[in-house]
């Protein structure tokens, strides 16, 4: 079930490979890995074990972004809801990382985790996890989707564009992250077509950027903007107008100097040994789930609600991912 940003998101790409002589079109993983999904799943048989497994307890793995201590209350609600629904007990953990959140699903140690679509496409290389339902704004499949905004410090007179930014200081949000990492690496790439650049000089202190860091969320990062602390950071435009909102950060503190294409939003995704029985379950509960405090704490848009998905939704930012990766 594509959706009008894939096109962007493709565009993107293959602008990237125009770029880098050494970059060919690479196929992406998701076919194989929803393929081998599907006949691990065809494979259980219909007496499948509680949700929760050997310990009755299914759990959702968040990220940092979405596991802050405002949002506490919004997450319990949601694992309150679901365990009645399900029959079991749910609980709901802050992994460190997006790879710590991978890895607690390819261990079994998570059953449920929600990711952007950088983890997701780093996730299908190491395990057979599944999307399942991905948020939109209003419930509209068109709106699935989001940006990645470069911000810098509103009183700063010096940068006004992503054409701007060389010689900076930078604080990327999280290697792992759509919006915070990948996406951003792609816009600059692509915004300084004679120099040659790729990941590594990126990331790398005294090549493109003075100094170059990782924020490690994106409330981290907007802060550091705010404070002075670095001259830009990529943030989700989303999150960014959840903070704005939630007054942890004014308007008028930033000034947005770049925006994204459009991004496939984030999703909910299921690890592999969780049975079919037990993810449609899944679907139906999220699809149908209307707790506002959810979605505007935790989802950070209001009004938003979860719609159904697959892996063909996210197949451009798995091979976004490749060509970057390519190119360092």
């Amino acid at each position: 079930m594509k959706r009008k940003h894939t096109a962007i998101i493709l565009a993107l790409a293959l602008s990237l490979m125009a770029l880098s002589s050494g970059c060919s079109s690479t196929e992406t993983a998701s076919a194989s890995n929803t393929s081998e999904t599907s006949s691990a799943a065809a494979e259980q048989t219909e007496e499948t074990a509680s949700p929760g497994g050997e310990d009755g307890v299914f759990t959702i793995a968040y990220a940092p972004n979405e596991s802050t201590t405002e949002s506490a209350d919004a997450r319990n609600g949601l694992a309150e809801d679901l365990g009645e629904f399900l029959g079991c007990e749910v609980e709901e953990i802050q992994a460190s990382d997006y790879n710590a959140i991978i890895e607690a699903l390819r261990t079994g140690q998570a059953d449920m985790a929600y990711m952007g679509s950088q983890a997701l496409a780093l996730g299908v290389e190491r395990t057979n996890l599944e999307p399942i339902v991905m948020k939109a704004e209003d419930g509209d499949p068109d709106k699935a989707i989001y940006h990645s905004v470069f911000i810098t410090n509103s009183a700063n007179d010096d940068i006004n564009s992503i054409e701007d930014i060389k010689g900076k200081t930078m604080a990327f949000v999280d290697p792992d992250s759509t919006s915070g990492n990948l996406v951003p690496t792609a816009e600059i790439i692509k915004a300084f077509p004679d120099d040659n650049l790729n990941s590594d000089i990126l990331h790398t202190n005294g090549e493109f950027f003075e100094a170059v860091s990782f924020s490690g969320s994106h409330q981290a990062g907007l802060q550091a903007i705010v404070k002075g602390d670095v001259d830009v950071v990529p943030i989700s435009d989303q999150i960014l107008a959840s903070e704005i909102a939630n007054g942890n950060a004014a308007e008028d503190d930033v000034k947005i100097i770049h925006e994204s294409g459009a991004i496939p939003a984030e999703a909910m995704v299921v690890a592999e040994h969780v049975d079919q029985d037990t993810r449609d379950k899944l679907t139906d509960f999220l699809t149908s789930y209307d707790n506002e405090e959810y979605f505007t704490d935790v989802i950070k848009v209001p009004g938003a609600r979860f719609i159904p998905c697959d892996m063909s939704d996210y197949e451009e930012i798995i091979e976004l991912n490749q060509i970057i990766n390519e190119m360092e």
